[in-house]
């Protein structure tokens, strides 16, 4: 099977998974954006998956974002920055993200919106919300300071406003997790209508996220395969 092949039939298996969780959750697949998360994969997997019909692209480290991007850049894909942002980072970031999911402190929003304004539009940002019961260094916000925090990016010039982003904490229930997760983001939008974006749900858990109003799935493993390099 070439490579063309196996992503094909994973991108059809993920894409009946998604509309699967919608049907059980009453929702239309429509509201739904698969986010394809192409860390430690070549660029020549984000062009088979760009001619599959694969328009949004996820990395977590600028470098390799920022390569692919390039490699890429004739392809007209929106590109989403989904992991830890560092403030020495952004600079570089506001280059080529669309949206950056991982917005979890006031010092990177200033930072973050003062670079985007070199850009000829508005950089997405998503307050990341931490769904762990203690600290673990996976970042976010606690869910009693993410409304403040979106006030915060949506008053801040560069910057809109998109909504939250959460990952569900290792060996919880992801139902409860994300359940929490929903009731923070109709907080936020009581307060900014337009942020209706919630990016949510991964390989393992995307039929939960769904299940509590996820529009953005990022999804890895089930598309790309298991890795073939360690990730540190």
């Amino acid at each position: 099977m070439s490579r063309r092949e196996e992503l094909a039939a994973n991108l059809t298996a993920t894409q009946a998974r998604i509309s699967a969780a919608c049907a059980a959750a009453g929702r239309s697949p429509d509201e739904v954006v698969l986010v394809a998360v192409t860390k430690t994969w070549p660029a020549t997997d984000v062009r088979l998956l760009a001619d599959l019909g694969v328009a949004d692209i996820g990395e977590n480290r600028d470098q390799e974002a920022r390569e692919k991007h390039a490699a890429c850049a004739d392809l007209g894909l929106r590109w989403h920055f989904v992991g830890q942002l560092q403030r020495n980072k952004v600079t570089s970031v506001v280059t080529y993200a669309d949206v950056v999911h991982s917005v979890d402190r006031l010092p990177l929003v200033t930072v973050l919106g003062r670079a985007a304004q070199s850009r000829d539009r508005p950089l997405v940002a998503l307050v990341q919300v931490s769904l762990e019961a203690e600290a673990t260094g996976r970042g976010g916000v606690r869910p009693d300071e993410a409304e403040a925090l979106a006030a915060a990016v949506a008053a801040t010039d560069g910057l809109t406003l998109g909504g939250l982003m959460a990952v569900a904490p290792l060996d919880a229930d992801a139902d409860e997790a994300f359940g929490r997760l929903a009731e923070v983001a109709a907080g936020v939008r009581r307060a900014h209508p337009q942020a209706g974006m919630v990016s949510a749900g991964m390989t393992g858990d995307m039929e939960a996220a769904i299940r509590h109003g996820a529009t953005h799935v990022r999804v890895g493993t089930a598309l790309l395969g298991r890795r073939s390099v360690p990730v540190g």
